[in-house]
């Protein structure tokens, strides 16, 4: 006689056959399962009636098998998809974790050099407002009103800016063009003909010494000083230095 495959101390594990043979379980607590089984040792008929057994019905303990089975599987699919969402939910936050840590730290970066820039703004204010107390706290250098002193002051602006020229340079053309006379005003060649005579110690026409102004200095053409370093601005670009000049300029 074939032996029953769910019978006690047989192994639960269902054959392919065994599965497609399975009516279907309604519930956890289904009584029973219909199903045919062809025995392993069954000898082969020609008709397919005849190639199965009967009907067998589970035991009680066969029924209790199966459904704790099911339980398990069911618990099974249960941790995993607990153990998926937990997965996602710290990934999600070591994500949103990550995200706030690098938003700090730019937050920080550019505080940091906000504060930079502040400080080096501030500390280029305080050398400028320190150089600016020197400079006023400094006595100012008085020149004689005369030729002499206005040749000494222009001789300083000149060489805070860079302009070429020697006290002699100075005196001799001076001397030669107005005799140190700081109102001189030429109304006989020909730019007084065209209308702009050459005026003041250097004889400087109005349009050179606009063109050669040097800052600092009056914008009145009359103005020693003013005079001179504008004519000596103008001598430098043109003869590379007053003291190149001999002649009409």
């Amino acid at each position: 006689m074939p032996k029953n495959p769910f019978t006690r101390g047989h192994s639960r594990a269902l054959t392919k056959r065994h599965k497609i043979a399975v009516a279907g379980v309604a519930t956890l607590g289904a009584a029973a399962v219909a199903f045919s089984a062809v025995p392993g040792n069954a000898e082969t008929t020609t008709s397919e009636a005849a190639s199965y057994s009967a009907p067998v019905k589970y035991t009680s303990e066969e029924l209790k098998g199966l459904q704790a089975d099911v339980k398990e599987q069911l618990a099974a699919k249960a941790l995993q998809n607990k153990a998926a969402e937990a997965k996602a939910k710290a990934q999600a936050e070591a994500k949103a974790k990550a995200a706030a840590a690098a938003k700090k730290k730019a937050a920080a970066a550019a505080a940091a050099k906000k504060a930079a820039q502040a400080r080096k703004a501030k500390e280029a204010a305080s050398r400028a407002a320190h150089r600016a107390k020197i400079k006023a706290a400094a006595p100012k250098k008085s020149y004689a009103n005369n030729l002499d002193g206005w040749i000494k002051e222009s001789l300083a602006i000149m060489r805070a800016k860079g302009i070429p020229g020697s006290y002699n340079g100075l005196y001799r053309n001076i001397m030669r063009e107005s005799s140190g006379n700081p109102n001189a005003i030429n109304n006989w060649d020909i730019n007084a003909i065209n209308g702009i005579p050459s005026k003041g110690l250097l004889q400087v026409i109005p349009p050179t010494f606009q063109a050669y102004h040097v800052a600092g200095t009056s914008w009145n053409i009359y103005d020693p000083v003013a005079n001179i370093t504008a004519a000596a601005n103008y001598a430098a670009h043109r003869y590379g230095s007053m003291d190149n000049v001999n002649s009409a300029y």
